[in-house]
């Protein structure tokens, strides 16, 4: 039997004995079913797994995987996936967040855990309220919403998540829609196989606190309209008649029909997320309706050093070169005494 075929699972082999207790309806069942997939098509021994989480909603998640897990403190999730990470290279980390847990009092470790490239894996719910505290705004509410901590609107300018992947020099940055399972699965795989830190946006659906909140762009009735798919080395075409797509008119997008004004498929802008200047993946990370579709898919995935693996060279490389080779090499080097 080849390695290979050692490690071929099923879904249902990343599925716990623990009762999964989200509210019926809520979207992390979906986010839940799409990872326990994707996993199962990674041919990874389920022992090398480890799902790290803070605190929120999304945070049950390592109890209802079947693999190693780290129920952590508000906001600190970052911080131990990178020492998992930096403690033991061979895991495949993945850090499941809300956009309070990670924005808010995470946000210090989630930019620079973004901005060191370690080869964690960040799923980041957004749902755009705080659902376990009982409906608060999150960094990610809509300006002018209300809720318990803003009755009369909230008046703050909310975080784009895509914007600050970027911003803190971000190399892998995707977003999906919690019911959309089969894109979402996808996005995790290739999540899985980039190394350095990927960060997928998830347009979940809070149904008590914030229940509708993704609608206007989501619903199936216009969705085709409202959004657009990414994919490498395809033209970025969208609608339901497969007639919009998007060009470069200066320096900022713009959305085209296709047959009108001479505009033909030759026309439209191919999406490359390999490309190393963010430029053009900020501005679609940034897209929003009614001006422009949102983008879903992987936005960016450029490779580059990762700092577990820089870290582990240079460990490598003192001790190679280093006198000491022991503890009882450091405890006779430099200046020593004999006590009588």
């Amino acid at each position: 039997m080849t390695e290979l075929q050692t490690y071929q699972y099923t879904p249902k082999d990343f599925k716990s004995d623990q009762e999964v207790r989200w509210c019926p309806g809520c979207g992390d069942h979906a986010v839940l079913n799409a990872v326990q997939k994707a996993l199962s098509e990674l041919g990874i021994p389920r022992e090398k797994f480890v799902f790290i989480s803070g605190i929120g909603c999304s945070s049950r998640f390592p109890y209802y995987m079947n693999t190693y897990g780290f129920h952590g403190i508000h906001g600190r999730a970052s911080a131990i996936a990178t020492g998992v990470k930096i403690a033991n290279p061979e895991l495949s980390v993945w850090q499941i967040t809300g956009d309070g847990d990670a924005l808010a009092i995470g946000g210090n470790h989630f930019i620079h855990a973004v901005r060191r490239n370690i080869d964690v894996n960040i799923i980041l719910f957004n749902n755009e309220i705080y659902g376990l505290t009982k409906g608060q705004y999150s960094p990610t509410s809509e300006k002018g919403l209300v809720t318990k901590t803003s009755p009369f609107g909230t008046i703050e300018e909310p975080f784009s998540v895509g914007e600050l992947v970027v911003g803190a020099k971000g190399r892998f940055f995707a977003r999906t829609v919690d019911a959309n399972v089969t894109l979402s699965t996808q996005i995790y795989i290739q999540a899985a196989k980039h190394k350095g830190t990927s960060v997928i946006e998830v347009l979940q659906n809070c149904v008590i606190f914030n229940d509708g909140i993704h609608d206007t762009v989501t619903n199936k009735d216009f969705r085709d309209d409202r959004t657009i798919t990414l994919k490498h080395g395809e033209p970025m075409i969208f609608g339901k008649e497969n007639d919009k797509g998007l060009i470069l008119e200066g320096l900022k997008l713009k959305v085209v029909k296709i047959g009108e004004n001479d505009i033909t498929r030759k026309d439209i802008l191919v999406h490359d997320a390999s490309e190393p200047n963010p430029g053009l993946h900020y501005m679609l990370a940034n897209m929003r309706y009614p001006n422009y579709p949102v983008a879903l898919g992987v936005i960016r995935s450029v490779e580059g050093n990762t700092y577990d693996n820089d870290l582990t060279e240079q460990i490598n490389n003192i001790r190679k070169d280093s006198k000491i080779k022991c503890l009882n090499d450091l405890l006779n080097s430099g200046s020593t005494w004999k006590v009588k």
